[in-house]
């Protein structure tokens, strides 16, 4: 199905990219391409542990990490030669107006998708809230906004974090889905200059700074990381995020009821809940969301196949 819609994505990134302007210092795109391993018993890495596998080896790894301040942060890596982005469209959050949802965008995990599901996690602010822009197979739900962080998937379901208007889009990978989520928390390595005014971050529910925050960035490899927090502040997303490898980032959702990652060991089994403490059940995605998130599924090249052979 995505093969299908490799010109709309084409279409579709020069009708965005006529809508940002460039920034002083344009950022190089970032690299989402990685050289296939060459064996399917790829060894853990130091402080890494095995969530999921597929035929070829680890497809997502876990490590968790404690900040200064104390806060205990979740960080779940996505290897980008083994996984690809669906991005849904919640049954009330982002409104649709008059856009027509595909089966794999909807507010539930598609019948098609299942088998080779391997994670969901939760996406950004609701659109009242004006966190910037969504796009979804090239239909424009809210307007991209120049200079705010954006998770993007090409027509093929690679995804990328980055700038709007500074290295994103790329003319090499043409934009399919955009989810953008206030200004970058973490630009070419460097942590936002804001990342203490907590006004800049959102509103916090009981007005303590300390509540359950998300986000999403990418390494120099390509690989995408999401880190959550039950009890943080941008500060602790952001180290977190430098820890865990990743030079771009961007803040996603926070508050209670809204934090989730879920995660299965093999493509299309059970999802289990990965951020300790979070209130959104495993399934949530497959039963179906009020809310945007993201679906991660296994590359049809690292699916496990079974081939049966006689003597």
């Amino acid at each position: 199905m995505r093969r299908a819609v490799v010109a709309l994505g084409t279409a579709a990134v020069a009708l965005l990219a006529a809508s940002c302007s460039s920034g002083p210092l344009a950022a190089p795109a970032p690299t989402t391409a990685r050289v296939p391993p060459t064996t399917t018993t790829a060894p853990e890495q130091a402080g890494w542990t095995t969530l999921s596998r597929d035929a070829r080896g680890i497809a997502i790894d876990l490590r968790t990490l404690t900040e200064a301040d104390g806060t205990v942060m979740t960080a779940v890596r996505f290897l980008a030669d083994h996984v690809t982005y669906d991005l849904h469209i919640g049954s009330q959050d982002p409104p649709t107006g008059a856009a027509a949802i595909g089966p794999n965008s909807g507010p539930a995990v598609s019948a098609a998708e299942q088998p080779d599901v391997l994670a969901c996690f939760n996406g950004g602010f609701k659109a009242k809230d004006r966190p910037g822009g969504v796009v979804t197979w090239g239909q424009v739900l809210e307007p991209v906004v120049p200079g705010f962080a954006s998770f993007v998937t090409d027509a093929a379901g690679n995804g990328s974090v980055g700038v709007w208007g500074q290295g994103v889009p790329s003319p090499r990978d043409p934009v399919l889905n955009v989810r953008q989520n206030l200004a970058p928390l973490i630009t070419q390595g460097r942590v936002s200059p804001n990342v203490n005014n907590l006004a800049a971050w959102g509103y916090a529910l009981g007005g303590s700074p300390r509540v359950p925050r998300s986000a999403l960035g990418q390494d120099a490899t390509g690989d995408l990381v999401y880190v959550a927090g039950m009890a943080a502040v941008p500060a602790d997303l952001a180290d977190a995020l430098v820890t865990a490898g990743a030079v771009t980032g961007m803040q996603l959702d926070i508050n209670p009821y809204t934090i989730q990652m879920d995660t299965a060991a093999t493509p299309g089994g059970p999802l289990v809940a990965q951020v300790p403490g979070q209130q959104r059940p495993a399934d949530q995605c497959q039963v179906g969301w009020t809310r945007d998130f993201v679906v991660v599924l296994a590359k049809p090249s690292a699916k496990v196949t079974v081939t049966a052979t006689r003597g």
